[in-house]
């Protein structure tokens, strides 16, 4: 990474703790639930052992990259809307493929350290209907038989809910028992919570969405797992094991990133280890995310 701190080095090979910035009357925080340690050259399949030798800031004592498992809350005024829910109280290691080892759990409390209780949060909008975004949405809340937003209406988009057969087939069944009775779908465009529209961006899923935040002349675009690493903001062709479609998302991302350097516009990356917020410079030499010190 070009002009690369010894912060931001450290920052590339931790999770991310809780972090807030504010667009106007908008706090938007991001909330922890645990963390993922990836196989790199299987989660970027076009990416080699000497990519990854040369950039060893990204990666772990074991060679894994490192990211980010959680949500993002939006806040205005009284009210609180959550995107995605974390992975919930449960760990899974992977002998092969790009996921190596994965844990959450840690979303309750870190909601309660923001000064929030789960029934503050009205909504739940997910990006897509991965086991590491339902997370708490299909988990029973601490010491309770019901999930952790059982009173939330679930939003996601058309398209997403309309393939939950993927899902099924994927051994996920009781999650979409769980979800379906709160489940209210949302199209490209509509506004789901002061400031917050949802975009449908397809590729990484089929009915991928994306999250548009706008507040005090900025706006912030939570654009899930369209991007996994900040690695693929200066190789946007490099799509990720996990996508339905990769050149689908490799197309997608390419305009993320262009939209991503505009003025006033900053990215929220939930998996992007400790550097979740930022924005993108072109610089040419290097990664070109430049994450927040808010």
């Amino acid at each position: 990474m070009a002009d690369l701190t010894v912060d931001q080095g450290v920052r590339l090979r931790r999770p991310a703790g809780i972090r807030s910035i504010r667009l106007g009357e908008t706090k938007v925080s991001y909330v922890p639930d645990g963390d993922v340690r990836l196989r790199p050259l299987e989660l970027l399949p076009d990416t080699t052992e000497e990519v990854w030798a040369a950039r060893p800031e990204y990666l772990d004592p074991e060679g894994r990259l490192v990211g980010s498992v959680g949500a993002l809350l939006v806040e205005h005024g009284d009210r609180a809307l959550l995107i995605d829910a974390g992975f919930g109280p449960q760990a899974l290691r992977l002998p092969e493929g790009p996921l190596g080892a994965i844990h959450g759990g840690a979303l309750p409390a870190a909601l309660a350290e923001l000064g929030r209780r789960p029934g503050d949060v009205e909504a739940v909008a997910f990006t897509h209907l991965h086991a590491d975004h339902l997370g708490w949405a299909c988990h029973p809340a601490p010491g309770a038989d019901r999930p952790l937003f059982a009173h939330a209406d679930h939003l996601i988009s058309g398209p997403e809910w309309e393939r939950r057969d993927l899902l099924e087939a994927q051994g996920m069944a009781e999650q979409v028992r769980t979800l379906a009775p709160r489940v209210r779908t949302v199209a490209d465009g509509q506004e789901v919570f002061p400031g917050v529209r949802v975009r449908i961006a397809p590729g990484h899923t089929v009915g991928h969405a994306e999250y548009v935040i706008t507040g005090g002349g900025r706006r912030l675009i939570a654009f899930g797992d369209a991007l996994h690493s900040p690695i693929q903001v200066d190789h946007p062709d490099w799509s990720s094991g996990f996508d339905h479609d990769r050149a689908l998302t490799a197309d997608h991302r390419r305009r993320l990133v262009a939209e991503l350097a505009e003025p006033g516009t900053l990215g929220f990356g939930v998996h992007f280890a400790d550097v979740v917020f930022g924005h993108v410079r072109h610089d040419g030499t290097g990664p070109a995310w430049r994450p927040l010190d808010a």
